[in-house]
Parts: structure tokens; C-alpha cells; sequence
């Protein structure tokens, strides 16, 4: 049986999308479908494919620095859309007026600086999850 839950992950850099999906496949695999998309209108496809198929996206973890769209204003979209999809940003470069603007008008769950620890991003990846089930 497929889960009928998936994680969204978006950055335009290919190894850290490999990364995120080496972390999130070792530990929620078996409980949400792990889904990675280069940029944010791929990314929209995604969902919207997903939904089609009955699939809820319960979490977002989403780059800032991307080309066509970043991610503060992409996750404001989102959250436009699907108020109920929790969002972490990963960052190296966003400045504090984008990531203050994505707390107040996307309700951002975290904003992770990278490089980040593994360990760091699982838990949490597993708080933004367990409060999304409560």
C-alpha cells in the first residue's frame, strides 16, 4: 500500500536534492511519499498530480535562492492555496526581510540554514510532522 501523505522537497541544486532524499528516504520513506522538484513550477505540477491521485502534501521543505520563483514567495503562494501544508525554507543566502516575510504571510514552520546537520533536519522534519498530525 502507497501512503496517501507526501513530502515535497524543492531546490534547483541537484546534490542537495540527493541529500534531502537520502535523509528522508532512510527515515520516512515507509510513512509518506518523498517527492523532489528543481523548481517551484515543477513543483506545482507535482502537487497538482498528486492531489489528482488522492495524495495530500502534509510538508514542504523548499530552498530560498531559486531561479523564476524563490522560495519566500513560492511558500506565500502555497500557503495562498494550502494553508494546512506545513513549510520549512532552506537557506544559505535569503536575507532576514524574505525569511520574516515567509513566517508572516506563508505561517513558516522553520527556516534552516544550510549547510545544516543531519540530525537537526530529521527532528525537525519529525516536529513539523507530529504537529501537522495533531
Amino acid at each position: 500500500m502507497s501512503p496517501h501523505t507526501a513530502i515535497l522537497c524543492v531546490d534547483d541544486e541537484v546534490t542537495i536534492l540527493k541529500s534531502l532524499e537520502i535523509e528522508l528516504r532512510s527515515t520516512l520513506a515507509s510513512q509518506y511519499l518523498c517527492e523532489f522538484a528543481e523548481s517551484a513550477d515543477e513543483a506545482f505540477e507535482i502537487i497538482d498530480e498528486l492531489r489528482q491521485e488522492g495524495i495530500m502534501i502534509v510538508l514542504i521543505v523548499s530552498d530560498w535562492l531559486m531561479p523564476g520563483m524563490n522560495g519566500d514567495e513560492f511558500l506565500i503562494r502555497i500557503h495562498k492555496i494550502y494553508p494546512e501544508i506545513t513549510t520549512i525554507l532552506l537557506t544559505g543566502q535569503a536575507n532576514e526581510q524574505a525569511i520574516q516575510r515567509t513566517y508572516t504571510e506563508a505561517k513558516l514552520f522553520y527556516c534552516l540554514q544550510k549547510p545544516w546537520q543531519a540530525l537537526e533536519l530529521q527532528t525537525l522534519i519529525s516536529t513539523a510532522l507530529s504537529q501537522h498530525d495533531s
